[in-house]
């Protein structure tokens, strides 16, 4: 398997080994040797130790929940827990409570005292991804809790206290959402204390076979496949194509490749590729979300319609199932053929 080493930015000296070491255990998940993804590991290895908020920014598939995690597990909280919320996957009538828990009582169906993520999360780490897509009524909440580190359940007159650092993420573009006033403007400053870019998979093509070659490793693994062989030829087209749903895609796609494959060569669906591809001027749009809207169209009319599965339009765009069905709702999406 490929192992994470990261080099500084220009040098070209090999890497002590001590230098391996350190960086194998920092950011064992997360592969690749980069010029991009090196400024954005030494970015969260400069904030990690402080206790400061961090907002990480990039596309749907960048590996954002890792990078949260690295910043956790090099942080003097790493022995305390890491709890994650996917915001765009919660309903907005339900994201209160996931957030801040609940008293018996305190709406229909409450029928016990629930802890929310920010009391699970004390003295920890909380993760809170697709943070753009907290409605506007809940934020002012959010903003007390981050900046005077209390809140009251649902339900509850009671005060509670707590310790927690917020790592937040998002695909969307914060200021401009300020600008059209759907997020405030006070909430987006105080997450915005050390936003950290995490660079798309088209950026840092370099890194694709180290990829490939890791999730052929992993799958193998889990499915007992031996595979000793990845093509030339495939990792090469694999190098080429866009990867919009970035590093998860790719996961996605070398998981099928593996399947697909009964040998001890990797017999990757290329033919996939060709047929999903499309030149950058069909994506020149307006706005960020009718280019996500096409981008999630495109997807599932080359699934023929199809969400879930394998060959599902999630898979493509590799995203989990209920993420896209969240995605559907909100970009107003029809779920057949028109």
């Amino acid at each position: 398997m490929e192992t994470d080493l990261v080099e500084s930015e220009g040098q070209n000296d090999v890497l002590s080994f001590e230098d391996e070491v350190r960086n194998e255990l920092h950011f064992e998940e997360i592969v690749g040797r980069s010029a991009a993804l090196q400024r954005a590991l030494r970015q969260v290895e400069v904030v990690a130790p402080t206790d400061s908020g961090v907002l990480i920014l990039g596309e749907t598939g960048t590996g954002k929940e890792l990078i949260a995690r690295a910043i956790h597990n090099l942080s003097d909280r790493r022995d305390r827990p890491f709890v994650k919320l996917n915001c765009a996957a919660i309903p907005s009538g339900l994201l209160e409570s996931e957030l801040f828990g609940h008293e018996r009582g305190a709406f229909t169906g409450a029928i016990m005292r629930k802890a929310g993520r920010f009391e699970v999360a004390d003295k920890g780490t909380l993760f809170l991804d697709e943070v753009g897509d907290i409605p506007l009524e809940l934020q002012p909440k959010l903003l007390r809790v981050l900046q005077e580190h209390e809140f009251e359940r649902l339900g509850s007159t009671r005060t509670q206290q707590v310790d927690v650092r917020v790592v937040a993420a998002t695909h969307r573009d914060l200021k401009q959402m300020v600008k059209e006033g759907e997020f405030r403007s006070d909430l987006y400053y105080r997450l915005h204390v050390f936003p950290l870019s995490v660079p798309p998979l088209r950026e840092r093509r370099e890194d694709i076979p180290l990829l490939v070659r890791h999730f052929v490793d992993v799958y193998a693994r889990r499915l007992s496949r031996l595979i000793e062989t990845i093509p030339s030829q495939a990792v090469e087209a694999l190098r080429r194509y866009s990867w919009r749903g970035n590093v998860r895609e790719l996961q996605n796609f070398i998981e099928r490749a593996v399947i697909l494959s009964p040998g001890s060569v990797l017999r990757p669906p290329l033919a996939e590729l060709k047929e999903a591809a499309v030149q950058p001027s069909d994506w020149e749009l307006s706005t960020s979300e009718e280019m996500e809207r096409e981008h999630v169209l495109r997807a599932i009319r080359a699934s023929n319609w199809k969400i879930g599965g394998p060959n599902g339009a999630a898979a493509r765009l590799g995203m989990k199932r209920t993420t896209l069905v969240y995605r559907i709702r909100k970009l107003n999406i029809p779920l057949r053929p028109q």
